[in-house]
């Protein structure tokens, strides 16, 4: 199992980013040993559009579970959805707080997205 969570830094300490299209990377965690891979998500900062389908694509492709995030537009919810990952929103706080927040079973599955879609910076 994967968890993946998009981050304003590439460890285990650092804050969500609240932009999961926009994040500055992802960290993707083994929950039960904690190993950790940081995959970066430079193309899509200064994206114009489609930013949050494209980094659905980019954590589908590393192998996430699940997806722990801060807000999730629709398209990236329904790209996310269609790879069967199941997403959690609205957290804040560390990466290790959000994995544990799921270990502890203390999250409740997103049923659609959180904010709306929108393009540009």
């Amino acid at each position: 199992m994967k968890i993946a969570i998009p981050a304003q830094d590439g460890s285990l300490d650092a804050k969500v980013d609240m932009r999961f299209g926009r994040a500055k990377c992802f960290v993707v965690v083994d929950p039960d040993t904690w190993e950790f891979e940081v995959v970066d998500n430079k193309q899509n900062i200064q994206a114009l559009a489609g930013a949050g389908i494209q980094a659905a694509r980019i954590v589908a492709e590393h192998g996430a579970d699940v997806l722990i995030a801060g807000d999730c537009g629709p398209n990236a919810f329904k790209t996310l959805k269609g790879a069967d990952i199941e997403v959690f929103m609205g957290l804040d706080g560390t990466i290790r707080e959000a994995v544990n927040s799921y270990k502890n079973e203390e999250l409740k599955p997103a049923e659609g997205a959180n904010v709306e879609a929108h393009s540009g910076i």
